[in-house]
């Protein structure tokens, strides 16, 4: 059974990797030691934008980020030494089934920065590719077995990625796939990770359009005696609007215990620097007023429940 974390939780993720060095730099593998220095760098502005929103009043026992390893080393640990709540990314960046970055090495990098919550991203749908399900499945439950006996606790981002055929089932509209079939999938999965035996302590939910649905995922993730498991909402790299609506939306429901809004936050900001249409002060504001926005909104509507 997993310790479960219900208490009031605001990520501002950053671990974005493969996607992020192509597409906003243009680097691709294997990068050089000049241009991962600037993929880091970069994330150095995001975790000031961080640190800017706290001193502008994000409570710092309620906020936290989520680094990786590769370009984020540096981050970890001064946020470590600032007692920040930390998520660290340990699946392999860039491809469809999960896998650990490390290889077998995963539980010692794992102890190296005793993260608050080691974070797996997972695409997973039940009604997809049954003999990868069961291989990301016994990879997984690696994965909980070992947390089960750290310090460190597991934070687990499902997405729910759609087959052709349930695509085609709605003409080919990713808008009605997400309300009409994404939700009862998403039900469908957690319960099967659970039932392999894969505890995770709060699960990242990619953002439903209905109270009724987070209600839902909230019951399933707290089967069974499960009652301290949380969950959050993510931004999907989604607008301003979108990700209000889905705040809103979570921020009402118990159970749900804050966001994870990454891209939504900075990546705006971080691309017009390196074209240099904005400065770095300009950068590091704009991101802090972003997360602030998350923040107050969700606490806002939370504080009505």
């Amino acid at each position: 059974m997993p310790r479960g974390y219900d208490q009031p939780l605001y990520i501002l993720p950053f671990d974005h990797r493969h996607s992020y060095g192509s597409e906003v730099f243009g680097y691709h593998e294997p990068l050089t030691a000049e241009q991962t220095a600037d993929i880091a760098a970069s994330k150095q502005v995001i975790y000031e934008g961080f640190l800017s929103a706290l001193e502008q009043g994000v409570p710092k026992d309620r906020a936290g980020i989520l680094v990786d390893e590769e370009f984020g080393a540096a981050i970890l640990r001064d946020a470590a030494e600032r007692k920040t709540i930390i998520a660290l990314s340990t699946e392999k960046s860039g491809q469809h089934e999960f896998d650990f970055e490390y290889g077998e090495d995963f539980a010692r990098h794992i102890q190296s920065f005793s993260p608050t919550f080691a974070k797996t991203l997972v695409r997973c749908n039940p009604e997809g590719d049954a003999a990868m399900n069961r291989r990301q499945s016994e990879r997984l439950k690696r994965l909980s077995d070992y947390l089960a006996t750290s310090p460190s606790r597991l934070m687990f981002e499902l997405l729910v990625p759609p087959e052709d055929a349930q695509l085609k089932s709605v003409g080919g509209d990713k808008k009605r796939y997400d309300l009409e079939l994404r939700p009862k999938l998403v039900f469908q999965a957690i319960r099967e990770f659970q039932d392999a035996g894969i505890e995770a302590d709060v699960w990242k939910i990619e953002g439903l359009d209905s109270a009724d649905d987070c209600r839902k995922v909230v019951e399933t993730v707290r089967r069974d005696g499960r009652d301290k498991v949380g969950c959050i909402v993510l931004g999907r790299g989604e607008d301003e609007a979108k990700v209000l609506e889905w705040l809103r939306i979570a921020a009402g429901v118990p159970g749900f215990i804050g966001f994870a809004v990454g891209r939504s936050s900075f990546l705006a900001e971080i691309v017009g620097m390196r074209a240099g249409d904005v400065t770095r002060e300009q950068a590091v504001s704009q991101i802090a007023a972003h997360y602030l926005e998350w923040t107050r909104e969700f606490e806002k509507v939370a504080s009505q429940r």
